[in-house]
Order: structure tokens, then sequence, then C-alpha cells
């Protein structure tokens, strides 16, 4: 009897070692399941007020907070390709303060789709980031566009880096609308302007949106431009709400006394950027166990 229920011990010890294995295996390590989140920024479109994007950058970049996963709509397409780059936000500051309106606006009187070409906007861009093609920047990069077909957004990931943020800043009357992949592409903000959802689909966990625009209200408008970029705030201005309610954190610098077109207020958006993104920084900390 003795060696008979020797081996059924042995058997059910064995039994029971092969059963904690099995629950040993089918639950995650520690290690594995607290790795740090990916952290996503979406940068909404906004026109000129799309400078304030560098200031928030300034600050999160002070704080440690360093995300990996880039989106940009319209003028966020514009920031975003820099960072995306390998650019700091103070050498983005740089450019921006540097670079002339008459740089990138190549008005075109022959083309009755657009008054803007755009094809100084992409010669730019490339030549700033070299032409490394999207999908082998240091981080990961998505210009949010819209095609005009069949209104379905499109984030463009990989490829030209000019043509991509030319095309997501294509605003219709204004740019001519741009073809890339065999696409006509317009303006992102027209489907996406706080591209929220784009981040997410790149992988990113955590995901800051960055809302630079403001509710519409009185201004100076001397203009057909002027017109048309206050007309699109109006346009988009509800949609970017509902985007923004859909990210984990969302920043929204205090734009409301610049217009749409105030190119040259663009050192004190960004210092209004900055300020934004300064006051957030301890709130991001604490959801992210950051020290």
């Amino acid at each position: 009897m003795k060696p008979a229920l020797h081996r059924r011990q042995l058997l059910m010890m064995g039994g029971a070692l092969l059963g904690a294995g099995e629950v040993a295996a089918a639950r995650p390590s520690r290690q594995a399941s607290a790795r740090s989140p990916r952290i996503g920024i979406a940068l909404g479109a906004g026109s000129a007020r799309g400078f304030a994007h560098i200031g928030v950058l300034q600050a999160l970049e002070e704080a440690g907070i360093s995300p990996t996963v880039v989106t940009g709509s319209s003028a966020g397409s514009l920031v975003g390709v820099f960072y995306a780059a390998g650019f700091t936000p103070w050498q983005m500051q740089d450019v921006a303060l540097k670079v002339r309106d008459i740089d990138v606006a190549d008005l075109t009187t022959g083309n009755k789709r657009g008054m803007v070409s755009g094809r100084s906007l992409e010669r730019l861009v490339n030549g700033f980031v070299k032409d490394v093609p999207i999908e082998k920047m240091p981080r990961q990069f998505g210009a949010v566009s819209t095609d005009l077909d069949t209104g379905e957004t499109v984030v463009l990931r990989q490829g030209d880096p000019g043509a991509a943020v030319m095309a997501s800043c294509s605003i219709p009357g204004v740019f001519i609308p741009s073809t890339y992949n065999g696409r006509e592409l317009v303006d992102g903000g027209l489907t996406s302007p706080l591209p929220v959802k784009a981040a997410r689909q790149m992988g990113a966990d955590y995901v800051i949106a960055v809302d630079v625009g403001t509710q519409p209200g009185q201004s100076q408008r001397s203009g057909l431009y002027e017109i048309i970029l206050q007309s699109f705030e109006i346009m988009v201005r509800s949609l970017a709400r509902l985007e923004g309610q859909t990210a984990d954190l969302l920043i929204q610098p205090d734009t409301g006394r610049f217009a749409s077109s105030d190119f040259a207020a663009r050192k004190d958006l960004i210092e209004a950027g900055y300020l934004a993104g300064t006051r957030i920084v301890p709130q991001i900390k604490r959801e992210l166990g950051l020290s």
C-alpha cells in the first residue's frame, strides 16, 4: 500500500506543479504589463494659431514628456512634421520666426482652383527635413487630409513629407487641391481637425490633443483670404470639440485674441501655447505616473 500511496502522492504533486505552471504561463508578467504607455500628440488645425503648438511642445519637453506618435491636421501637420523629423521645439521656434510669409505663399493667377499652389510650402518642408521620408523619421507621423472625391479622412504616413503637409494644409479656395498617390486631397480640418483617432490607430495608448482653434468672433476681415479662413473656422469648430472629447487630455491655449490670419503674432502665439502646456503638465504627470 505504501508504494502505491507514494506513487499517487507523486502523481498528485506532479499534477499540482503542472497546473501551477499553466497558471503562471497564462498570467502576464508584472514587467510586461507595467510597460510605459506610448504617448501620442494630436496637433489640431488653426491656420496662424498653429504656432501655439510649438509652445505646447516646449512645455512638454521641459517636463520630460516626449510623445513618440505625432498626428497633425492642417497647420498642426506643419508643426508635427518638424517634431517627428527630430527638431526640438526651440529649433522649430527659430524656423517659425525666420520664415517669411512670402516663402510659403506662392500666389497663382493662372489656376481657377485656388489662389496658392502650395509648392513653396512643399519645398520648404523638404528642405528643412532633408527629404527624409515620413516612415524613416525618428517619431511616427501622420498628416491628416481629406479625399475630395469620397470625403474620407486620409492619414498620410509614408512618402514625401512636404507633399503630405501640403495636402493636409490645402484649405479649399485658398490652396489648389493636392494630388498624393493618385488621390486628390484637401485640408484635413474638413473631416478631422483634431486627429485623436489617427493617433490611436497609429498605436498611441495616451493621446494629448492640442486644440488651438477658438469660437469665431468679431475680427477684421479685410479681404477674401480672411473671409475664407473665418468661414473654415466656423465649419470645423463643432467637429473639433467632438474629437477633443475622445482624447485622454485636452490642451486649449488661449488663442481667442488672435485671428486665423494673424501670422505676424507667431511669437505671442508660441508663448500662449507654452503657458497652456506648463499649466497642464502636472496633470499629465499624475495620469502617467511620472515623477
